[in-house]
């Protein structure tokens, strides 16, 4: 059963050493050739407007207290992209502070394979999304820590494209900055 309504308040919400913790995903597909109606290699990521449309970039949100890191990318990821599919390994944890908000957060990112696209979502209303290429989608993201999420889920395909991407190594993936 998919719930067709986003959680709200953040009375659940989880911090860790004053910073709220957010996790999303990197939704993806592989790009099926119109001729054969076979998939080809090169993956095709789905991005979504920000909440006030100033831009696109990965679904994200508060990670709450009655779910694991995957189970919130997840759901983050139906409400905002309306899209279903399996959580694979994670790609990194980043430390960075808000430009508009004067709040400090750790967010997580996880590569989702896409295996359904649904047409009625929480949020569609209020974001679009769209199916673009890996560059098109660095150059149109907001967050330069999502930028670093898409290099190694980008990374880990090339390596091994039949294979789903790896867990995280110790380390790799981790940066502080701003949003």
């Amino acid at each position: 059963m998919v719930a067709l309504v986003s959680r709200t308040g953040r009375h659940l919400q989880r911090y860790n050493k004053g910073r709220r913790q957010i996790v999303g995903c990197i939704p993806y597909r592989y790009k099926v050739n119109p001729e054969s109606g076979l998939e080809e290699e090169e993956a095709e990521v789905l991005v979504v407007t920000s909440q006030k449309g100033k831009g696109m970039l990965f679904p994200k949100g508060g990670w709450e207290s009655d779910e694991s890191l995957e189970e919130a990318a997840s759901r983050e990821t139906l409400e905002e992209a309306g899209v279903l599919g399996i959580v694979l390994g994670g790609l990194g944890k980043w430390f960075f502070k808000s430009k508009t908000h004067d709040s400090d957060y750790e967010g997580y990112l996880f590569p989702l394979l896409v295996e359904e696209q649904l047409h009625f979502w929480p949020e569609m209303n209020v974001r679009q999304r769209k199916w673009m290429s890996v560059k098109e989608a660095k150059e149109v993201c907001l967050h330069w820590w999502m930028k670093e999420a898409l290099d190694i889920l980008v990374l880990r395909l090339e390596s091994s494209p039949s294979q789903p991407p790896q867990k995280l190594q110790e380390g790799e993936g981790e940066g502080e900055g701003e949003v």
